[in-house]
């Protein structure tokens, strides 16, 4: 059995190599010449104000190569027979996934606003069978030739990934680990005493939170810590259906808690039914663990009979 599975993947190698050289789209054209328009979307998506991208003599960043032969949701109609063929090979081989994993670009002229582009694209390789995260399977290269009013503009290559996912294992139903930082780590140290520590200004008393590493009033870095009484009432709330998570048994209410001390946190409100959370709630600070390495504040309401606790 083991001999014919190794035969059966030796002949998809061979029928794979068999398309390199072969064409993946002829005589393509974009269907946008270089225009002003597109150039300025994508300056302002990248944050990219280099002054050579606008104006009379405007060139095209050289890294919007792949953007003036894109077919859009449409598509390309020059797709060649032999790359589609390729691809149900794969697919018929159960390697029905794809991802794009890289491109190389190599610019052969500055493009202009009005240049029409042409192109070819060829199936450059088809790799052996590899084994990553993802999954199993093959790893296809083509390359783009592109041309501006005939002359050579670059070259495109680009790679995908056509594999068969990897069986992975359910994940472990785990609350999320808080992140812990230079900025918070004292409030997290407090947690784990079971005292919920807020920061106050040095320069102008504000107290605040959550943690940060300067005050929002005054703009003072120095800091001490009050600790909370742990009465507070809900100031806002949403009640958690959707998306599921293995770790959380939805519904279930997050409340925005305020503080007798003034100041707000989010947290689970526990103690009544997730439809009997109201706003102005009065809660109460107690700490609950959820396995050997996490416990968290949440905040508990009284039990809610016909409305009123």
């Amino acid at each position: 059995m083991a001999g014919d599975g190794a035969a059966v993947g030796d002949d998809l190698a061979v029928r794979l190599k068999a398309y390199e050289g072969r064409p993946a789209a002829v005589a393509g054209v974009g269907k946008d010449p270089v225009n002003e328009p597109m150039i300025r979307h994508w300056c302002e998506a990248m944050g990219d104000s280099n002054p050579a991208y606008a104006g009379p003599d405007a060139i095209a960043p050289p890294t919007m190569l792949q953007v003036w032969t894109m077919g859009g949701l449409s598509g390309h109609a020059g797709r060649s027979d032999a790359y589609d063929e390729l691809l149900g090979l794969l697919d018929d081989a159960g390697y029905t996934s794809v991802v794009a994993t890289d491109c190389e670009q190599e610019y052969l002229r500055p493009l202009r606003p009005g240049d029409e582009i042409t192109f070819d694209a060829v199936i450059e390789s088809v790799s052996e069978r590899k084994t990553t995260k993802l999954g199993t399977g093959h790893f296809v290269t083509t390359r783009m030739d592109m041309r501006a009013g005939g002359e050579p503009a670059g070259t495109h290559r680009f790679r995908i990934l056509k594999y068969a996912p990897a069986r992975r294992k359910p994940p472990t139903a785990r609350r999320p680990r808080p992140v812990v930082n230079r900025d918070n780590a004292g409030f997290w140290e407090g947690v784990g005493q079971h005292r919920l520590l807020i920061q106050r200004c040095g320069g102008c008393g504000t107290l605040r939170f959550p943690w940060l590493p300067g005050c929002h009033a005054c703009g003072c870095p120095e800091w001490d810590t009050v600790e909370s009484s742990g009465e507070g009432t809900v100031y806002s709330y949403v009640v958690m259906h959707h998306p599921p998570f293995p770790a959380f048994e939805p519904p279930y209410a997050v409340g925005l808690v305020e503080l007798a001390e003034g100041v707000r946190i989010v947290s689970n409100v526990v103690g009544v039914p997730y439809d009997k959370v109201r706003i102005g709630m009065p809660v109460r600070l107690e700490f609950q663990r959820y396995d050997e390495e996490l416990e968290l504040p949440v905040f508990r309401a009284g039990e809610v009979d016909g409305g009123g606790s």
